[in-house]
């Protein structure tokens, strides 16, 4: 094998993942492709949170057995552990990999041959860097089949996520992703236990040229003093993804969790009013087995109301196992006509919030380009298109935002 290529489906821990495998194999003497077809190595990171991930898995993994029948695929993630027996009559796989070998990855594939230096000439995977401080969960959501393939939480000690980003740093990232599969239980199961807040206040020490983004947090965890270093750590991005799942105290119990559209709208106002430029997002289920159309509209008019800059919606797909699969299930057609109705209220949403923007100079990262445009990202999550002037990617531009078009912001470097 001379090359390899990762595809991943779901959420940021596998970005962050597949991240951490790109650099490890070409430190082993492959070199990374982007497209499966021209892959000796095709390596598969798995989802699945719900049916549709699932079916966009196998349908990838037949396609690049059709496209290219002479690679090996490497399947690996949370289908394995859920359902291998269905991944295992699929053709042209090579070998499994569940979430507990994981780490072990490139050394399965390619045995013990020691790597090169770190860094020399690594192919990032992103141009942001992905690092995964935290994985599993100790919680039993009832809609949610994740702990049972991920397992319990599980933190990587503070040493090892300062070190990490310092050599980040050191490489010239301007921005890693700090994710986890529930985040706000960073740090709860490690001797001395400590938090996510007592992490980020560590970062803070560091004084590192590196911002650092946040994946999903647990309403249930925001407390004032996490919130207070969310919003006061001058390196943490503006940008605040929120686990809502909905906002109506009776759905919110059915699921296993706890909440409700008075506590939320507290906690989205205090983030808003301590960092008022925020881009604040939310993940929510529509259809959850007994949501009626009045907890629909309590949700809709939520979101409507509410300091959210964006929404991202899920209809509720019911996964084997889980105690919410056993309800009766709300009719599909219903739940699909709810999550576009509130996907209709966020592209509403998101496109004020970027409106206010027009006209002002803001700093941004590269992070790609594109037959002469670049494509940069603000520390609140605008995302803005300018014409390239060769910069290198992931280095922060100074950009005039000038227009709102139909492919989004549009803007012109400048210092």
């Amino acid at each position: 094998m001379t090359s390899f290529c990762i595809q991943n489906f779901g959420c940021r821990v596998n970005q962050a993942e597949a991240f951490v495998w790109s650099e490890e194999l070409q430190l082993r003497g492959l070199r990374q492709e982007r497209e499966p077809g021209r892959s000796d190595l095709v390596v598969v990171n798995t989802c699945t949170l719900t049916a549709r991930a699932d079916r966009d898995v196998k349908k990838f993994i037949r396609l690049v057995a059709r496209k290219n029948p002479s690679a090996r695929l490497v399947v690996a993630g949370c289908l394995v552990d859920r359902a291998q027996e269905e991944l295992e009559t699929l053709p042209n796989v090579w070998r499994f990999v569940p979430n507990a070998d994981k780490a072990d990855l490139p050394r399965l594939l390619l045995g013990d041959a020691p790597p090169r230096r770190e860094g020399h000439g690594v192919e990032p995977f992103r141009s942001r860097a992905l690092v995964k401080i935290q994985d599993g969960c100790d919680f039993a959501c009832t809609f949610c089949v994740i702990p049972g393939v991920r397992g319990r939480s599980v933190s990587l000690p503070p040493g090892q996520v300062l070190e990490r980003l310092r050599r980040l740093a050191a490489r010239g990232f301007g921005e890693a992703v700090l994710t986890g599969i529930h985040l706000c239980s960073y740090g709860r199961d490690l001797v001395p236990r400590t938090s996510l807040e007592g992490l980020l206040r560590r970062t803070e020490e560091l004084s590192l040229a590196l911002r650092l983004r946040l994946s999903s947090l647990d309403p249930r965890f925001l407390e004032s003093s996490l919130i207070s270093a969310l919003t006061g750590i001058r390196a943490v991005c503006p940008h605040f993804h929120v686990s809502l799942q909905h906002v109506s105290a009776r759905v919110l119990e059915s699921m296993g969790r706890k909440g409700g559209a008075a506590a939320f709208s507290r906690l989205l106002d205090e983030l808003r009013e301590r960092s008022p430029e925020a881009a604040l997002g939310a993940d929510i289920i529509t259809g959850f087995p007994g949501e009626t159309d009045s907890d629909f509209e309590e949700c809709r008019r939520f979101v409507e109301k509410s300091a959210l800059t964006y929404v991202h919606v899920f209809t509720y797909s019911p996964r084997p196992g889980t105690p919410a699969a056993g309800r009766p299930q709300i009719p599909p057609g219903i739940g699909k006509k709810r999550t576009a109705e509130l996907r209709r209220l966020s592209a509403e949403k998101t496109l004020a919030f970027r409106a206010a923007f027009v006209g002002r100079t803001v700093e941004a990262l590269v992070i790609n380009r594109d037959r002469g445009t670049v494509r940069l990202l603000t520390d609140n999550y605008l995302s803005l298109r300018a014409p390239d002037d060769e910069r290198p990617l992931d280095r922060a531009a100074r950009v005039r935002i000038t227009g709102l078009g139909d492919r989004g912001l549009e803007g012109r470097l400048s210092g």
